[in-house]
């Protein structure tokens, strides 16, 4: 692992009297103006950008004023959850009288609107279909919906192929002549912006003439977390809208769902920040669509009754423990498989099956793998009628659905179907395919990186002073994001001397350690450590990458430093 400096402008832009560290920061996540900073929803981008949004805004106050019964189809992530529970819930808070959902069971049905979920739409008799987070690859789909005399409006955040679907309307910020300036929105941003341009019409068609309009910001908890689960870049919109959503949760002001889903996993509303969001809450959501029915996930947060909503969170705290154990497992076996390779002669990008690993599972995976070996993985398991289904992880650099793309051109009918973004795909191929398809991604890969590419580097926003190390910039660090995907938490570096170091759970780290020049003494953990190699006793000092983060026990704050990274010295 190298620890690089994060690149910085040659000139800082002016941001306004903060302090030069959080200015250094914001310049190096590339923020230039004081205006990107500010993170009030008049800040949000104007929804009249996004291509399709009148036709969609049409056919939606179409269905309203005739009662027509609508159908939200989802998928089954935390995007797409959040995002059927966004769209349920706002339409009818704008006067929808029949609004329900569908989510695909992925084990029966697979990614989409399938021929065979508009089948099993059918049978709740909808005249229009909504599609949420997924959508824009539905071709057959959407056909067969028209066939069946429905109108479809697709909402979706997807890169499309080379056929868009025949929808009546399609509101994506990544179709082609789409001049919406982030492309970077999630599913659940894309149908809150929809909502955003249905109250603006209802609102000039004169229905709150005589009545409070709805608020649809009560709904921007579960946009944040649904776009932060799905690690979509936090751009300067996105931004806004994880910040406002987050502000509601710590305000007690969530939905009762996501309440009792933080309850159960014994987090602070008020303390709560992005990673929670990322690391506590998304996996909990995504358990049930992994291993049983999204519709779990999706029936806790429209729940309205608290104690309901913690009896369905208990559950789902269960399904993600049973994740975690299963996941545990195929990591266990897939180092095996790979135990006997040298790093030198393992391929450049990793595709790995097992005929007993769980579909839900494979893209936890290879998330793992990606993240331990530096390089684009993709886990494959049994779909079952003689076809595999892959997850692929990327690596920066790396667009792994134009890979796919690129190696699906080059082999054709190797792949039977793919999808996806620049660092998490999906794809099903016959099992007979395996071996050609793990050679030519291999080449692909080969094609496009190099062998320096492969050894994971870590950006560091510097070395902090002994001074630094107090609770004050801990605490405005918390304050100043939200961080995360292509807006990462500030990680910092240095040379520690090493006092304590103990093992805490299973696999967790925990040391005091001294600044180099020993005035400052310090507790740090280092979660989901290599057991072979730590503790140590013989290792007196330690490199270290770190997240200067407050810890809380018994009332009383700290400072902690959250260990990514940690080298003898």
């Amino acid at each position: 692992m190298r620890i690089e400096p994060r690149p910085l402008p040659e000139n800082l832009p002016f941001l306004g009297q903060l302090p030069p560290l959080l200015t250094r920061l914001y310049a190096a996540r590339g923020v230039r103006s004081e205006a990107e900073l500010d993170k009030s929803l008049a800040r949000l981008l104007p929804y009249q950008q996004l291509k399709g949004i009148e036709a969609a805004v049409e056919l939606l106050v179409e269905a309203i004023d005739q009662r027509q019964r609508i159908l939200i189809v989802g998928d089954f992530d935390a995007d797409g959850a959040t995002a059927s529970t966004v769209g349920v819930l706002g339409l009818r808070l704008l006067g929808a009288a029949h609004v329900d959902y569908l989510v695909p069971n992925r084990f029966e049905y697979g990614y989409g609107l399938t021929p065979e979920i508009v089948e099993v739409a059918l049978q709740r008799q909808p005249q229009l279909l909504v599609t949420v987070d997924n959508g824009i690859s539905s071709v057959e789909g959407v056909a067969a919906a028209k066939q069946a005399g429905l109108k479809v409006l697709v909402t979706d955040h997807h890169l499309p192929g080379s056929q868009l679907p025949g929808a009546d309307a399609i509101v994506n910020p990544n179709q082609p002549g789409c001049e919406f300036p982030s492309k970077a929105l999630a599913g659940v941003g894309v149908i809150f912006y929809v909502l955003m341009a249905l109250r603006a019409r209802l609102r000039a068609l004169g229905r709150y003439a005589n009545q409070a309009q709805p608020n649809i910001g009560e709904l921007l908890d579960l946009v944040a977390l649904g776009s932060v689960a799905d690690v979509v870049p936090l751009d300067a919109n996105n931004r806004i809208l994880v910040h406002q959503g987050i502000e509601r949760i710590r305000a007690g002001r969530a939905r009762p769902g996501l309440k009792a889903i933080l309850e159960v996993a014994r987090r602070d509303h008020q303390r709560i920040t992005s990673t929670d969001l990322g690391f506590i809450l998304g996996p909990r959501l995504n358990a049930a669509g992994r291993l049983d029915d999204m519709s779990l996930g999706i029936e806790c947060l429209l729940c309205d009754d608290l104690g309901l909503a913690r009896d369905m969170a208990v559950q789902l705290d269960e399904l993600n423990q049973d994740r975690k154990s299963i996941e545990q497992g195929m990591q266990r076996e897939a180092l095996a498989q790979l135990k006997e390779l040298a790093v030198e002669s393992m391929p450049y990008g990793l595709c790995l099956f097992d005929p007993d690993w769980h579909q839900g599972v494979i893209g936890i995976l290879a998330s793992r793998l990606k993240e331990r070996y530096h390089r684009p993985t993709i886990a494959f398991a049994d779909a079952g009628e003689g076809m595999l289904k892959g997850s692929a992880r990327s690596v920066p650099g790396f667009h792994v659905r134009d890979a796919l793309d690129a190696v699906a051109a080059r082999h054709p009918r190797l792949i039977s179907k793919f999808g996806g973004h620049a660092m998490a795909a999906g794809l099903s191929l016959p099992a007979e395919h395996y071996p050609a398809f793990a050679q030519a991604f291999d080449e692909e890969v080969r094609r496009q990186l190099r062998e320096e590419d492969l050894t994971g580097r870590m950006l560091s926003d510097g070395i902090l002073a002994a001074e630094e190390f107090h609770l004050d910039l801990a605490r405005a660090l918390r304050q100043a994001g939200p961080w995360g995907q292509h807006f990462p938490e500030p990680l910092f570096h240095g040379v520690f001397q090493l006092v304590e170091q103990r093992i805490v759970g299973e696999r967790h780290l925990k040391v005091v350690l001294k600044s180099e020049c020993g005035a400052v003494r310090l507790d740090g953990i280092a979660f989901g450590i290599d057991r072979e190699a730590w503790p140590n006793p013989t290792v007196r000092w330690v490199e270290l990458a770190y997240k200067l983060d407050v810890n809380e026990f018994r009332g009383q704050e700290s400072v902690q430093l959250l260990i990514a990274h940690i080298e003898a010295r």
